[in-house]
């Protein structure tokens, strides 16, 4: 999986796909309009943050780059890399249980805080791209 050379893009399936881990500065994307909603992207090695119109949604450190990220009423799921460990942290539903998993193994139930935040440490290295999703519980 490579890095987001242009920060952010739409992919043919529906979803977004953005970061690049590998910058050593900076760079940002605004006003990238997608399905009606304005996103933005910061993002270099040492982390990347994305924003869907001016609220928070996903941020790693360090950096990473996600592709295919995609999220419904009782999901999120995407693919993401980088050059080492990182810690995500995706905008959920608040107080809510959902069932964590990387590349399909579940890693276990885990319980969003007031402000919907569910944060999950995941082991990544530079060329082989992890599947991440959490499913809320019913």
């Amino acid at each position: 999986m490579p890095v987001i050379e242009e920060l952010i893009r739409a992919e043919q399936d529906g979803t977004i796909s953005f970061g690049n881990y590998t910058l050593g500065a900076k760079a940002k994307k605004s006003d990238f309009e997608y399905k009606g909603d304005l996103y933005k992207v910061k993002t270099y090695s040492e982390i990347t943050k994305l924003e869907r119109n001016d609220m928070f949604v996903y941020e790693s450190v360090p950096g990473t780059a996600a592709e295919h990220f995609k999220v419904t009423d009782t999901a999120v799921e995407f693919m993401v890399e980088g050059g080492r460990d990182a810690q995500i942290t995706v905008q959920l539903e608040n107080d809510t249980d959902y069932e964590v998993y990387v590349d399909d193994m579940a890693v276990g139930s885990m319980m969003t805080n007031m402000s919907g935040k569910l944060s999950v440490s995941v082991e990544l290295e530079e060329g082989k791209a992890v599947k991440v999703s959490a499913v809320k519980r019913q």
